[in-house]
């Protein structure tokens, strides 16, 4: 009876070592997909824009916003070496 108790808990405690270690090589070797994705995700979000609906008008809002951010980081160079100028020329 003793006997069994122990090689079933031998059972369990390999079992759950060999889960721990997999989980661990899994967890070290895991690799992003990001870098993979960049043209594909592109492309998906220019299919979906021009699909309409919920989705594509999303799409377009969020296009919309990200183009009107740049402008705006833009603008704030030239304001920025404006006072630069300004600065400089004693005004």
């Amino acid at each position: 009876m003793r006997t069994g108790h122990i090689r079933r808990a031998l059972q369990v405690g390999m079992v759950a070592g060999f889960f721990a270690a997999g989980f661990l090589c899994g967890s070290v070797t895991q690799r992003n997909a990001d870098a993979q994705l960049g043209e594909l995700g592109e492309k998906a979000l220019e299919k979906a824009g021009q699909s309409g609906g919920a989705l594509g008008s999303a799409v377009q809002l969020g296009t919309a916003v990200v183009e009107m951010q740049q402008h705006v980081d833009g603008l704030q160079k030239n304001i920025d070496v404006l006072k630069k100028i300004k600065s400089s020329l004693g005004g």
